[in-house]
C-alpha cells in the first residue's frame, strides 16, 4: 500500500493537494488525529479486502502540539512496515504570501483566535509544524506558484515516483526574488556571462533561441553544465541509496530569466540519459494561461 501524508502551513495548498491525489484515485482523509494515523494504517493494511492501494491523509496543526512532536518518530516506525510506502510532503509559502492569501479569501486561520492576529498564528503555526520539515520526503515551496502550479507539480512527482526510483525536478530561479526553500541542492550560476546586457536579448528568456545560441558560445557556460552534471551523477546514486523519494535541484541567476533557465533546461537533458524523465520548473517564467 502506498501512503502519502500532506502537511504544510495553512494556505500553501493542503487542500489543493488533497484533491488533487482524490482525483488521481487515492482515498483521502484530511486532519486525522496524529495519535489515530498508525492505527488507521495498520487496519487498512490488515484488511486485504478493501483494496486500498493508495492512501492520502491530511495531518495540520489543529493536532495537539505533542502529537505534533511525536510525528516524526511515528513516520519512521510506518516507513518500517511491511508492504507500505509512506512519504511525507510538506507544503510551505512565504508569510508575506500566506498573509495575502487568507486576506483575499478573507478564510480564518485555524489557529487565529482572540489570543493571536493573523500574522503571529501564522508564525505560531511554523513554530508547531517545524519538527516535521526534517521528516520530510519533498517539501514544497508554493509561494510563486498557482493553483495550477501546485497540482500539475504534486501529479508529477506522485505519479512518476516508484519504490527503486528517485523523483528529480530541476527549477530555476532568480536571486533578487529570494532563495527556494524546497531545494536539497542549490548552484550559483551568477559568474556567468549575462544575456540581459545584450540589449536584443533583454525581454527573452533562457528557452529562447537566441539566447540560447548566446549561451553556447561561451566556454564557461559548457564547463558549468558539465561540473553540476558530474556533481549530481555522483550523488544521486547516493541519495537512492539512503531511501530517498525526491531530490530538488535549484539554479539561480540574478532574475532567473536567462542563464538559470538554460543551464537548467542543459543539464535535465544530460540527467535524462541515466535517470529517465527529469521534470523542470522555471520559477520566474510566467506560464501560458
Amino acid at each position: 500500500m502506498r501512503l502519502i501524508i500532506i502537511s504544510g502551513l495553512s494556505g500553501s495548498g493542503k487542500s489543493v493537494a488533497l484533491n488533487l491525489l482524490e482525483d488521481l484515485g487515492f482515498y483521502c482523509i484530511d486532519n486525522i488525529p496524529v495519535d489515530l494515523l498508525f492505527t488507521f494504517v495498520k487496519d487498512i493494511l490488515l484488511d486485504q479486502d478493501a483494496g486500498y492501494g493508495n492512501v492520502a491523509v491530511g495531518l495540520d496543526a489543529r493536532n495537539r502540539g505533542d502529537n505534533i512532536e511525536r510525528l516524526p518518530t511515528l513516520i519512521r516506525d510506518l516507513r518500517r512496515e511491511e508492504n507500505l510506502s509512506c512519504d511525507l510532503i510538506f507544503l510551505q509559502a512565504k508569510n508575506e504570501t500566506l498573509l495575502s492569501r487568507f486576506n483575499e479569501t478573507r478564510r480564518k486561520h485555524p489557529l487565529s483566535n482572540d489570543s493571536f492576529s493573523l500574522p503571529e498564528a501564522i508564525a505560531k503555526e511554523r513554530e508547531l509544524l517545524g519538527p516535521m520539515i526534517n521528516s520530510a520526503d519533498l517539501l514544497v515551496d508554493t509561494t510563486s506558484k498557482t493553483i495550477y502550479d501546485l497540482r500539475e507539480l504534486i501529479q508529477n512527482r506522485v505519479t512518476e515516483r516508484t519504490e527503486d526510483k528517485l523523483s528529480i525536478l530541476l527549477e530555476s530561479f532568480g536571486y533578487k526574488h529570494g532563495l527556494p526553500s524546497d531545494a536539497d541542492f542549490v548552484f550559483d550560476v551568477r559568474c556567468l556571462p549575462n544575456p540581459y546586457w545584450e540589449p536584443q536579448l533583454r525581454n527573452l528568456n533562457g528557452t529562447e533561441k537566441p539566447v540560447q545560441k548566446f549561451l553556447e558560445s561561451q566556454a564557461q557556460v559548457h564547463e558549468m553544465v558539465d561540473d553540476i552534471v558530474l556533481f549530481l551523477e555522483h550523488w544521486i546514486p547516493r541519495y537512492q541509496t539512503f531511501q530517498r523519494s525526491y531530490l530538488t535541484v535549484a539554479v539561480g541567476c540574478t532574475g532567473g530569466q536567462h542563464r538559470s533557465v538554460f543551464i537548467t533546461e542543459r543539464v535535465a537533458s544530460r540527467l535524462e540519459k541515466n535517470h529517465g524523465p527529469i521534470k523542470v520548473y522555471h520559477q520566474e517564467i510566467p506560464r501560458p494561461a
